[in-house]
């Protein structure tokens, strides 16, 4: 394995353009008065790719991390053939997070979740003594629940009760990873209240979500993969959202590499989707709001158990925020689309006929929306398209195998007082 240093970087307030210091695990510029994310700015301007040992520090230089933890796998470029002769598509490429090693993909979570988990827990100091928080739908906390235990890292998850299915394991993880449930019917947006409620406690930090810089360069990583395999940059990026951090990540990692100046000076248009009927950013972007439009609580749940790609419910997206995905779409030239639980299992069906791997929900609308943008002539059949297959391989990975589920320490009901929860959450680490 090749040395390690880590890696060298300022940040910029994306509201205001100023440049500071990074004093560990800043979420935010303290000194700007509205609500804006922080960037990264690498003092390495052009990347310089790792040997495929480092997995997803490969691209380590545009990554903030401190230190490699082990385990981690980069995600998969590859030219579509079945799919893009479907489509009649000459350029059609597939990045794939998930377990496909017909392509050379590892990700044993079957989840670009892992390029997240692996760049937020090296971000972190080795000596850090405090418990990591993170509120998940499920994959997330999958993936950060892996990278954790195999690294000895704290961690409390918080994950809907409804959700917990998706908390599946080779084998029994280290006890340094606990999680709590907000009880049957809750949603992620409960999650994330109980989990802040558990910050509150001694010796607790946030993750911090889309705000996080080590979280959205790690999402940004399919889109270096996907540059520095074809060659260049695409020209249409597509991918689910639930919270449109991912998409926030790819037109970040554009715009370094149009800095880097060998993949091209031109920003991929965005095509990003949501499952009907939860598409709350889909409404707020039809209707040229930088505001999240009004989404009842009870019809937000509802909406939320119907569609399959459960993992895509987010009621309080990071979207209208400077830097947040409304501004990407507007910089991208980008669209909103929307594919129906149907539309999504037609995808997987031919995704998988066609190239070979069982592929997740989210990543099944992605392709449902890609299939319906070259129908409804809004992709040029001579461009280079990008389909990020944010998760898959799941099938396949579990085949044969005997599963380790993790069960909560903890389920609470859906609006717990603040003591409870601290004081129980706690006692879990004592």
């Amino acid at each position: 394995m090749e040395k390690f240093v880590p890696t060298s970087y300022t940040l910029e307030c994306v509201a205001t353009g100023r440049e500071f210091e990074d004093e560990g695990w800043t979420l935010e510029d303290r000194a700007c008065k509205t609500p804006s994310l922080v960037r990264a700015r690498y003092a390495k301007k052009q990347i310089e790719v790792r040997s495929d040992e480092c997995g997803l520090y490969k691209f380590a230089d545009w990554l903030p991390v401190k230190r490699m933890l082990k385990g981690s796998s980069a995600p998969v470029t590859y030219k579509s053939k079945g799919l893009g002769k479907h489509l009649g598509l000459e350029n059609l490429w597939i990045t794939f997070n998930g377990y496909n090693p017909a392509v050379g993909a590892s990700m044993t979570t079957c989840s670009f979740k892992e390029t997240e988990a692996y760049s937020v827990c090296a971000r972190a100091a080795e000596d850090e003594k405090r418990v990591l928080v993170v509120a998940s739908a499920g994959n997330t906390a999958r993936a950060f629940a892996k990278v954790c235990s195999d690294n000895g890292i704290k961690l409390l998850l918080a994950v809907p009760y409804d959700n917990i299915g998706a908390l599946w394991f080779e084998e029994p993880l280290n006890p340094c990873v606990k999680l709590i449930s907000c009880e049957k019917g809750g949603d992620y947006f409960d999650a994330i209240h109980l989990s802040n409620l558990a910050l509150k406690g001694n010796g607790f930090y946030a993750e911090g979500g889309a705000k996080n810089i080590a979280r959205r360069d790690g999402m940004a990583t399919t889109v270096l993969s996907a540059a520095t395999t074809i060659g260049r940059i695409p020209d249409y990026y597509f991918q689910a959202v639930g919270s449109g951090t991912g998409a926030i990540a790819a037109w970040e990692a554009n715009m370094r590499l149009i800095e880097d100046g060998r993949f091209g000076s031109h920003v991929m248009k965005l095509m990003v989707s949501q499952n009907a009927p939860f598409v709350p950013m889909y409404d707020a972007w039809r209707a040229d709001s930088r505001l999240m439009l009004p989404y009842d609580d009870d019809k937000a749940r509802r909406d939320a158990e119907i569609i399959d790609a459960k993992v895509l419910s987010n009621r309080r997206p990071p979207y209208g925020l400077a830097g947040g995905l409304y501004d990407a779409l507007k910089a991208a030239g980008g669209d909103v689309f929307v594919a129906t639980n149907a539309q999504a299992r037609k995808a997987a069906k031919l995704f998988q006929e066609l190239e070979g791997a069982d592929i997740h929900p989210a990543a099944s609308v992605a392709t449902a929306s890609l299939i319906k943008a070259v129908a409804d002539g809004k992709v040029d059949k001579n461009a280079t398209v990008m389909l990020n297959i944010t998760g898959g391989g799941e099938q396949l990975f579990k085949q044969g195998k005997e599963l380790w589920y993790l069960k909560p320490s903890l389920v609470f009901p859906l609006d717990p007082s603040v003591d409870e929860v601290v004081a129980k959450v706690e006692d879990l680490f004592k």
